[in-house]
């Protein structure tokens, strides 16, 4: 569904991305990981054609370059790390901008349209978003919306950059939950830059870890969250743990000499 070869950015004497290669299949999960300013978002943009790159990037078997916006949107829903959100709109309305690449020119939308968006709303608990205006809504509620808005695109294709940063735990879970669910029922290709590492872990088929503007490790997530490629890309004091279920979790170690609130070493206690 995804193909990118020697994918290279820069902006002006900076190289953002460097020679990155990688391809994603349809109905894939791919979670982008690295330190700030390894390139996840320069990546996402590059795919969704809003960074200028070279290099070759094919979506569902076309080059990029020759399709047209309309055609692009059609096959690519992006949710930025830091959306536009109009502040006298409302949820419903925005959310059904997601339906704009489907509507002819000087169309409106369709009571189906509305539909699909009012289900949205409803699995991503936000019902009683519809008729209230942006500007009143928490960050978290916000987001909820900005990837409702992304779904309602109905896009084979689903880019998303850090989508739940503005949630708390249990809120993140179930949005990528619901996402995942998304992906299974219309066979969605989702590549997502995930500031979590263990959510990363827990919720990608593969994770490509990128370190200043190229690929580290590209791989399923037990092969990837290891203690020597994390340590090398992120520091020395990153480790993974593995829970008794299972589960792969990231930490990050205090130093031994660390003191606590009253000054005193942690280590004489």
């Amino acid at each position: 569904m995804i193909r990118v070869e020697d994918l290279r950015v820069t902006f002006g004497t900076t190289t953002a991305l460097d020679s990155v290669s990688v391809s994603v299949a349809t109905g894939e999960w791919v979670a982008l990981i690295g330190p700030n300013g390894a390139g996840k978002t320069t990546m996402l943009k590059a795919i969704a054609g809003i960074t200028t790159s070279a290099g070759r990037i094919s979506l569902a078997d076309q080059p990029a370059r020759r399709l047209t916006h309309r055609k692009r949107a059609r096959l690519i829903a992006f949710v930025p790390q830091h959306p536009q959100l109009p502040a006298e709109m409302s949820g419903l309305d925005y959310v059904l901008l997601g339906r704009t690449p489907h509507l002819g020119y000087f169309a409106i939308e369709s009571p189906a349209d509305r539909r699909i968006c009012l289900d949205l709303l409803d699995r991503m608990e936000l019902t009683d978003m519809a008729g209230r205006r942006l500007a009143t809504m928490s960050g978290g509620e916000a987001q909820r919306l900005v990837l409702a808005r992304a779904l309602a695109q109905q896009a084979p294709i689903l880019l998303l950059d850090e989508p739940t940063s503005a949630l708390d735990l249990g809120r993140r879970v179930d949005a990528l939950e619901l996402v995942d669910e998304l992906r299974r029922e219309r066979s969605l290709t989702v590549v997502s830059a995930i500031h979590d590492l263990t959510v990363a872990g827990q919720i990608a088929d593969r994770l490509v870890l990128l370190s200043e503007g190229r690929v580290a490790a590209d791989g399923e997530p037990s092969a990837v969250l290891r203690d020597d490629l994390l340590s090398k890309t992120f520091g020395a004091g990153v480790g993974v743990l593995r829970t008794p279920e299972g589960d792969l979790a990231v930490i990050s170690h205090r130093p031994h000499g660390a003191r606590g609130a009253n000054g005193s070493s942690l280590r004489n206690k």
